[in-house]
């Protein structure tokens, strides 16, 4: 992969566009995230703590704003190197960080209420009701049913970013080639995500990032970018953008050191034990020089100090595995081949035996789970009228047209039951914690 392809500021659906010499692409396009109701909605999605009372406590949109931020600095970081390695041209360390800053704020768009639980919730739902009579999911080809049912954010958010806001149905936000390239963690879609992984153990097919209504949106930036394709099944799937990894380092940096302070101010932690974890990354850090600092600001002077680590670690890594990057070999994450790795291990396991498994976060989760299939069964009884209508939403009964107004489901252009389900996810998905919670409870009449 070449990076004058990589860096492109040409815009999907936008062959006239214009780069401002002024206003560069990848500015533009972080405004265009930033001002996008969607990303608004993030402040009240779930991080890792789902309706919780405190503050202090990160949410989506927190958590993306503090993930640009490092994003932007390993950016310039390597983008410094690779100008004094010639590889691009003076100046361009800028572009590089601009274009991983606006994919890090787009990161998390597509998430729907109540984070990973939520994802999970609505692909449980979407596996249950596809086994059950349904006439409308039933009518879901056999093939097109896998993004349904494994349901993901990530293919979701591209759907946002190039489909459903601003220019609708018409490319979307028209994100950069660039912006768009290093979104997108996982280029495949979930037909044969399953088979290209057995067959491929790579990374980016872990998990499926992309819908079949989007595929073609996403050839078109994969042909620009030049990024590198494979075949399973005589299906394209593609190698990632090497920005993705900078934008995966930023995520993985933010969540694992940042859910720590979270962790004190939720009470799940105790300060000698998140400054015994921070010591993991920075067998170094010494307590601050303020003698009176609390135990918060301690806490934050030592996150702020192993951000900075870890930030240098992902740089060295990203060197050391610059030729496989390119080459879209590399499979690995920047931090799991970083100098920090075991540290980042241990945080790790730390909150997965002690955050995530809390009592509060699981009782939540399920209440959780429980409002979304609340909310899906609700919403199912307009589209399987849509569909015995001929998909003429005038001839909707009157409850459900009322129904329509209260949820806010969006049926314009519905044609086909895949196009009904994907009505149904994108109005869920975009739901936030709250707003679920209240439509849940009016449609059930409490």
């Amino acid at each position: 992969m070449k990076w004058e392809r990589l860096l492109s500021h040409k815009r999907l659906s936008a062959p006239d566009y214009q780069q401002n010499q002024d206003r560069p692409a990848f500015i533009q396009d972080a405004d265009r995230i930033t001002f996008s109701s969607a990303f608004r909605r993030l402040a009240n999605k779930t991080q890792v703590h789902p309706l919780y009372e405190n503050d202090h406590i990160h949410h989506r949109l927190i958590h993306s704003v503090e993930t640009a931020s490092v994003g932007r600095s390993l950016g310039i970081k390597i983008g410094h190197w690779l100008e004094n390695q010639k590889e691009i041209t003076e100046g361009e360390r800028h572009t590089i960080a601009g274009i991983v800053q606006a994919a890090c704020l787009a990161h998390d768009i597509g998430n729907p209420p109540f984070g990973h639980a939520g994802e999970n919730a609505i692909g449980a739902w979407f596996a249950q009701k596809m086994a059950e009579s349904s006439p409308l999911l039933k009518a879901i080809s056999p093939e097109d049913r896998e993004e349904f049912k494994s349901f993901d954010g990530n293919a979701q958010g591209f759907r946002l970013l190039t489909q459903l806001e601003m220019y609708r149905y018409e490319g979307g936000m028209r994100l950069s080639y660039g912006v768009l390239g290093a979104f997108v963690k996982y280029p495949v879609t979930a037909n044969i995500q399953k088979q290209a992984f057995t067959d491929h153990p790579y990374c980016g097919l872990k998990k499926s990032g992309i819908f079949k209504s989007e595929l073609a949106l996403f050839k078109e930036v994969a042909e620009a970018l030049e990024l590198k394709s494979e075949k399973t099944n005589d299906r394209c799937w593609w190698r990632r953008d090497p920005l993705v990894f900078l934008v995966e380092a930023a995520d993985d940096i933010c969540y694992n050191i940042l859910d720590l302070e979270d962790a004190y101010a939720s009470g799940d932690l105790g300060k000698d034990e998140i400054i015994h974890l921070f010591k993991t990354i920075a067998p170094d850090l010494l307590p601050p020089k303020q003698p009176d600092y609390n135990n918060t600001e301690e806490i934050a002077h030592a996150r702020a100090v192993c951000i900075g680590r870890a930030i240098d670690a992902c740089v060295e890594a990203f060197k050391a595995h610059y030729d496989a990057l390119m080459s879209g070999q590399f499979s690995t994450s920047l931090i799991e081949e970083s100098s920090i790795k075991e540290g980042f291990k241990k945080i790790r396991n730390t909150a997965e035996d002690r955050l995530f498994t809390s009592r509060r976060k699981t009782e939540l989760e399920v209440y959780g789970r429980n409002v979304i299939h609340r909310i899906l069964n609700g919403i199912l009884p307009i589209l399987e009228d849509l569909m015995q209508k001929n998909w003429d939403s005038e001839k909707l009964e009157a409850y459900h047209r009322q129904l329509c107004r209260t949820v806010g489901i969006d049926i314009r252009g519905v044609g086909t039951p895949y196009e009904a389900l994907h009505a149904l996810t994108d109005c869920v998905s975009g739901m936030t914690d709250r707003y679920a919670v209240k439509i849940a409870k009016n449609l059930s009449g409490n």
